[in-house]
C-alpha cells in the first residue's frame, strides 16, 4: 500500500506568512506602487463599467464624448465608494486591491530580475511573463463573465444572475489570494537576496 497523502497545513500557512512579508517589503518600493496604482484604477473602473452588463458601453456610444467621459469618471470615483451601495462596492474594491497588488508585485519582480541579471534581460522578461500567466488575472475573468451573466439571464432571472455573479466574484478573490501567496513568496526571496548581495558588495569594498 502506498503512503497516504497528508496536506501540510503548517507549511501552507507559513507560505502565506512569507508571502505577507514579501508584500510588505515590496510596498517600500516606488515601482510597486506605480504598478499597483495603474492596475487598481484600471480594473476597478472596468468592473464598475461592466457591473450592469454592456448597457453603460451602449450608452457611451449614444451620449457623445462629454457623456462618455462622465460615465467613465463616475465609474472611476465609484472605485472609492462614491455613489455606490456598500455591498456592491466592497467586492469590486477588494478585487481591484488584490489585482493591483498582483500587478505591482509582477512589475517589481520584472525590474529586480532585470537589475540582478542585466546581461540577460530577455530571460528576465520571459520569466516574469510566465509568472503573470501562472498567476492569472482573476479580475479579467470577473469583468468578462459579469456582462455574460447579465446577458444570459432575463429580467425574471435576476436572482439567479446575482447568485452566479456572487460565485464568480468569490472565486476571483480566492484565485487572487492564492496567486498573491505564490508571487509574494518569490518577492520575499528576491528582495532579501538583493539586500544580502548589496551588503556583501559593501563588505568587499571595505
Amino acid at each position: 500500500m502506498g503512503k497516504k497523502f497528508r496536506f501540510n497545513w503548517r507549511k501552507w500557512l507559513d507560505g502565506f506568512a512569507l508571502a505577507g512579508k514579501g508584500i510588505l517589503l515590496a510596498t517600500r518600493e516606488r515601482r510597486f506602487w506605480i504598478g499597483f496604482g495603474v492596475a487598481f484604477l484600471f480594473f476597478g473602473t472596468l468592473m464598475n463599467l461592466l457591473a450592469g452588463g454592456l448597457s453603460k458601453f451602449q450608452l457611451m456610444g449614444a451620449v457623445g464624448f462629454g457623456g462618455t467621459m462622465k460615465i467613465i469618471g463616475d465609474a472611476l470615483i465609484g472605485v472609492f465608494g462614491v455613489n455606490m451601495i456598500f455591498l456592491d462596492w466592497l467586492p469590486v474594491f477588494l478585487i481591484a486591491v488584490l489585482q493591483g497588488t498582483l500587478i505591482g508585485l509582477i512589475v517589481l519582480l520584472w525590474d529586480k530580475k532585470k537589475e540582478q541579471n542585466s546581461a540577460n534581460v530577455e530571460k528576465a522578461g520571459i520569466i516574469t511573463g510566465l509568472i503573470a500567466l501562472g498567476a492569472g488575472c482573476p479580475t479579467c475573468g470577473t469583468t468578462l463573465l459579469t456582462p455574460l451573466v447579465g446577458a444570459i439571464f432575463s429580467t425574471g432571472g435576476l436572482a439567479a444572475a446575482g447568485v452566479i455573479s456572487g460565485i464568480v466574484t468569490a472565486a476571483a478573490i480566492v484565485i487572487a489570494v492564492l496567486s498573491l501567496k505564490r508571487i509574494g513568496e518569490e518577492a520575499y526571496v528576491i528582495i532579501i537576496n538583493e539586500k544580502f548581495m548589496r551588503r556583501k558588495a559593501e563588505k568587499e569594498r571595505v
